[in-house]
């Protein structure tokens, strides 16, 4: 068999009449031609080189022979370029951004996409996508609006600021503060708060974009008031505190309290990064500073993300005074960074949900800190017997997302003995829709806090499927 008898791209669509059908004619050609161009390169790689090798092969046979029985493995029959075809243009059309049932523990995990929303959110969301919106129409005065109003009134009423700007997630509401007020000038910055979180976002590094001057003050472990007080010149326009997020600095340490940075006369800008509306203590957690509680403290403005412990869609959200939230409004960068329509959508309907005293039911973020382990431990049993396979143990669940580090909450775990728990947990990842577990101890784990209640079925049939191709 030589290249000459590769079948033509055209008799090949003549033979695919299924697939032009799913994946349309121009696709189909495309993937027919690099099927073709993949079995010539094969080919050229895997002929002898004429010039090398013995004369003759063992056995007295001749050349030519050997020749085309290497030609033969190396190129595909029409069949089998048909099947890789057919392969090649199911794995293109199975998107990389895919829904995964989350049973690894970790409450808003940021590489699996931080909070799921809410079925009111997601409603919302889709009924904004489906048509047309009044993102930026005033239906009462029949002219152009903003889009500033529909998170606006809802953020002001629950954390009791005077003003509010949504802005697409907190590192560019941080950026945007930093560019509009205090570009050219100094910003007070405590060393122990110089923080990076996930992605390599750096304090420092966004301040130099900003145009901001970085002021460092105080040590790593030990800032006090004096420090920033005596920071304090005519070139200083805001002092920045950054919540440490993802890491704690304990021991022999001490920062100053929000209200006495805001008494030094300085608007104090406070990024809270996750940006709780609620208690985190009341779930047997530690105390996670609140939006209210900074603006209360006398915060100029507020910064935090929408997508961690709020619980609603990726946002970056400003709170605060009504004149430095008026000066970021009119900035240039503040188109650069506005939130879309679906953003906008998601967002209201979470914060509604709090407006209305049921963000523990209806929230999955907050129903998961909020589930008693005894519910966990119902739905743990019940996994144990519909698998047929698995044992019942105690477990940890976090919350993730550079949320309380260190914070674990208490749960019940499926813990399944595999031959290869690695190799079994690769393969729930291969399942549709995948499965995130966790390897622990040797063993597979599951953990029924984080699998929404949507997720449960296709997460048992899957772990079953797995099962029983192992045995």
């Amino acid at each position: 068999m030589s290249l000459r008898d590769l079948p033509s791209v055209d008799k090949l669509l003549s033979q695919a009449d299924d697939l032009i059908a799913a994946y349309g004619r121009p696709l189909t050609t495309d993937i027919f031609r690099e099927v073709l161009d993949a079995a010539r390169a094969n080919y050229h790689r895997r002929s002898p080189q004429r010039s090398e090798g013995p004369a003759l092969p063992p056995g007295g046979a001749t050349r030519s022979a050997v020749e085309g029985e290497d030609d033969h493995a190396a190129l595909p029959s029409p069949a089998e370029i048909l099947a890789q075809a057919r392969a090649r243009l199911a794995d293109l059309s199975l998107p990389s951004l895919r829904r995964v049932v989350n049973a690894s523990g970790v409450i808003l995990h940021t590489n699996l996409g931080r909070a799921p929303l809410a079925p009111a959110a997601l409603a919302q969301v889709e009924a904004v996508a489906r048509g047309y919106s009044t993102l930026e129409y005033d239906l009462a005065k029949g002219e152009r609006g903003s889009r500033a109003v529909h998170a606006e009134t809802l953020l002001t009423r629950l954390t009791g600021a005077e003003a509010a700007l949504v802005v697409n997630n907190n590192a560019a509401a941080v950026l945007l503060i930093l560019t509009a007020l205090a570009k050219g000038k100094g910003v007070l910055i405590s060393r122990g708060q110089l923080v990076e979180i996930g992605g390599g976002f750096r304090v420092p590094d966004v301040m130099k974009q900003s145009g901001a001057k970085l002021v460092e003050v105080g040590t790593t472990n030990r800032t006090h008031l004096r420090d920033f007080q005596e920071a304090i010149d005519s070139k200083t326009a805001l002092i920045l505190r950054a919540h440490h997020s993802n890491f704690k600095i304990v021991g022999f340490a001490t920062e100053p309290a929000l209200e006495e940075l805001c008494s030094l006369g300085l608007p104090v800008v406070d990024d809270l990064g996750s940006g709780a509306l609620l208690d985190t203590a009341a779930y047997g957690l530690a105390h996670e500073p609140m939006v209210q509680e900074s603006v209360n403290a006398g915060a100029a403005l507020v910064a935090f993300s929408g997508d961690k412990l709020l619980g609603g869609p990726q946002a970056g959200i400003i709170v605060g005074k009504k004149e430095p939230v008026a000066k970021l409004r009119r900035h240039p960068l503040a188109r650069a960074v506005r939130a879309d329509k679906l953003c906008l959508a998601a967002l209201t309907w979470t914060l509604m949900h709090y407006l209305r005293d049921e963000a523990t039911r209806l929230i999955p973020v907050w129903h998961m800190i909020a589930m008693p382990v005894t519910e966990i431990e119902e739905r743990a049993r019940r996994w144990v017997v519909e698998l047929g396979a698995g044992e019942v143990v105690d477990g940890e669940s976090t919350i993730g997302g550079g949320s309380l580090p260190g914070e674990t909450l208490p749960t019940r775990l499926v813990a399944l003995t595999v031959t290869a728990p690695n190799a079994f947990a690769a393969k729930l990842r291969q399942l549709n829709p995948p499965v995130i577990a966790r390897v622990a101890e040797g063993k597979v784990t599951l953990d029924p806090r984080t699998v929404l209640e949507d997720d449960e079925t296709p997460l048992l049939a899957g772990v079953r499927q797995v099962l029983e191709a192992g045995k």
